[in-house]
Order: C-alpha cells, then structure tokens, then sequence
C-alpha cells in the first residue's frame, strides 16, 4: 500500500510533466548535445585518441551520465523546492491518505526516472551518430535509474536543509560542478594528482561514466565494482532524505 501511494506522487509528477515536457525536454536534451558537438568535434580536432579511442567516442558515453545526473538533481533540488515552498503542492498532498514517507519516495522515484530518461535519450542520439559501439549499453539502463536514486536522493537531502532557493547556487557550484568537470568525462583522472583520483572515486558520477563508457566499448570488465559501488551507496544514503525532509516539514 505505501508503495501504491509512493506511486501515485510519481503519477502527479508524469501528469504535469507532460504537460510542460516540450520546453523541459528541449533544455535538458540541448545542453548534453552542445557539450558533444562543442567538445568531440572541436577539442577533437586536436585530441585524436584517448586509450585508443576516437575523443569523440571517449566523451560520448560520459555526456549519457551526465545529462542523467543533471536530469535527477534539477527535478529534486530546484523542483522539490518550489513544489514544497512556493506552489504548497506538498501541502495538499499531505492532505490525503499520502505520508511524508510516501511523498519523499514518490519524489526520489521521479528524480530517478528523469534520470533515465534523458539518459536513454542521450543514448539513442550518440547511438544514431555510431558512437556506440556495442548493444551491451542497453544493460545500463537500469543502472542509470539506480544512480538516478543516488543523485535524487543527495538533492532531497539539501533541498530539506537549504534555507533559502537562492543557496542552491553553493549546491551547484561547490558540488556538482567539481564533479561534472572531474568525472572523467573528458580526461582520463589518471594524468592528474593521485589525490584527485580518489576524492572521485567517491562521487556517483565518476562509477556511472565508468559504466557507460565499458558498456559502450562491449566491455564487461571491472563494471561489476562500480556497480556494486552505485547499489552499495543508494542504500545507505537511503534513510536520510526521509529523516530530513520530514524535520523539514514537520515544524
């Protein structure tokens, strides 16, 4: 029963995304495509190869992991925010049988299925350009859903702490950013100091770009622990968007 409650929060969210998906899907889909275009044709012009892989080919399946990033934390950070505070859309849906607990899993399953669908988006898009070389990327899908979790659930977990829409500018620029440019996105972290290395391997987007990348390749190989890390860290970040929000809520 939560769950079907759970559920019909993710339901309001599909209806009204629906009706505005058009300029939604227009930013989010433009945004991946121009890093693409401006990076793997134009630096590609000058960086041939990377591990011996076209540039282009290299960046392509990190530009899916990070438009399925950015997917989940703008509907879970700007998003929740504005459903909480401004349109009191939480409000009224406390009003029925719907609790905290229901609400704040219905909002982690949105931000989690916007994440793959942009991701499957992004994946059609460099699939139709051929830079994807094997068909074992469509095994990502799922994966792409569960990081969607992770990142869902650290938006959620500041949106419930931020006391003001204007601090999602920290959010952004101390933490996302870093984590956009040092994921190994477009270089590998290897060529630079071994502490930045490591710091990255403690950011989602840095497992989910190694995943895409081997599945585009048709590679299996060492996937497995960055999956397990992705299963691993949405579990135990799970308890605490649920505690936070509902301290947030409940005044």
């Amino acid at each position: 029963m939560k769950l079907k409650r759970a559920f019909r929060v993710w339901q309001r969210h599909f209806t009204v995304y629906t009706k505005l998906y058009k300029s939604s899907f227009a930013l989010n889909f433009v945004e991946p495509v121009l890093y693409l275009a401006a990076l793997g044709l134009g630096l590609g012009a000058f960086v041939k190869e990377i591990n011996g892989v076209p540039y282009i080919n290299f960046i392509a399946p990190g530009i899916i992991a990070s438009s399925a990033m950015f997917a989940a934390i703008y509907e879970c950070t700007y998003g929740t925010y504005v459903r909480m505070t401004y349109q009191k859309t939480f409000d009224a849906i406390l009003a029925t049988p719907v609790n905290i607990d229901d609400l704040v899993t219905g909002e982690l399953m949105w931000g989690a299925s916007k994440s793959l669908l942009y991701g499957s988006t992004i994946i059609i898009v460099i699939s139709t350009f051929g830079l994807v070389k094997s068909p074992l990327i469509l095994f990502v899908l799922p994966v792409l859903f569960i990081s969607g979790l992770i990142f869902a659930e650290i938006s959620v977990i500041f949106t419930a702490v931020v006391p003001g829409i204007d601090s999602f500018n920290y959010f952004y620029t101390l933490l996302m950013t870093p984590m956009f440019l040092f994921s190994g996105i477009f270089f590998p972290l290897d060529t630079l100091p071994p502490l930045v290395s490591k710091i990255a391997f403690f950011t989602p987007l840095y497992h989910l770009v190694n995943i895409c990348r081997a599945l585009a390749q048709g590679n299996f190989k060492n996937v497995q622990w960055d999956v397990l890390w992705v299963f691993v860290v949405v579990a135990v970040l799970a308890p605490y968007p649920f505690r936070l929000m509902r301290k947030r809520i409940i005044k």
